[in-house]
């Protein structure tokens, strides 16, 4: 893999409904955000910033010994989000490469972060995300799981040709999970911001339609499972036994 400076950026705001104050909820005896931070750099892939607008979240980032980065409150994504904070961070532009993890992901396996750069071995790839194989039936036809297709171009990497919530692609064989972890391109990030909301992505509200609209090329590293994203008191109960080391 062709060597690059990698900027990994954590977006993150108090604005859940359905958990009030879900970066700072404790998991594992540290914040939810600062889990995810701790996983982002194991990974060793580069420095490591959470963005936020939330002058909280960003004091418990740094009491931990992690770096914030304050970013602008009215931002309608968090593509937004990270491009402000690159701009602030890197203004010079040697970052060439921006990976977006979700701070939501307490869980996350630091491979499956390392494993998003992997299509940028093909320089034709602008924007290069991540999937799994659903495993569960349900899954299936369930509108909250995002679905990946794309042409296989080995057993871990599709180039994606459509992201959507129905049940795609019709008939035997499996299907891919979409887990919402980024790798960008400076060039590709910079351009996708600046381009407006495309029809398909307010159809099926994926922001990353927009990207496939606009021609650019989105490659997926299919990882063995999906991480368990925390929405509701249930996930974080679930991911708290999992830190905890007890099964869940």
């Amino acid at each position: 893999m062709t060597k690059t400076r990698a900027l990994v950026l954590i977006p993150a705001r108090m604005a859940a409904t359905r958990l009030p104050g879900k970066p700072l909820l404790d998991i594992g005896g540290l914040p939810m955000i600062v889990q995810v931070v701790r996983r982002a750099e194991a990974a060793r892939i580069g420095r490591v910033v959470v963005a936020t607008d939330s002058a909280d979240i960003a004091a418990a980032v740094t009491s931990h010994g992690g770096e914030a980065v304050m970013t602008r409150a009215d931002h309608p994504s968090g593509s937004d989000r990270i491009f402000e904070a690159l701009q602030t961070l890197d203004s010079a532009g040697e970052i060439d490469t921006i990976i977006n993890v979700q701070g939501d992901l307490p869980t996350i396996d630091p491979e499956a972060v390392r494993a998003v750069l992997s299509p940028f071995d093909n320089p034709e790839v602008d924007i290069a995300t991540l999937a799994a194989v659903i495993a569960k039936d349900e899954e299936h036809t369930n509108p909250n799981v995002v679905k990946v297709v794309g042409s296989p171009l080995s057993a871990t990497r599709l180039r994606a040709l459509y992201f959507t919530r129905a049940t795609a692609p019709y008939g035997d064989g499996p299907r891919h999970h979409h887990i919402g972890l980024y790798a960008y391109r400076r060039s590709a990030l910079t351009r996708f911001v600046a381009l407006p909301p495309s029809p398909l992505e307010v159809r099926e509200k994926l922001e990353q339609l927009r990207a496939l609209e606009a021609g650019m090329r989105i490659d997926v590293a299919v990882v063995d499972t999906v991480p368990l994203g925390v929405d509701t008191p249930h996930d974080l109960e679930i991911a708290r036994q999992m830190l905890a080391g007890r099964p869940s």
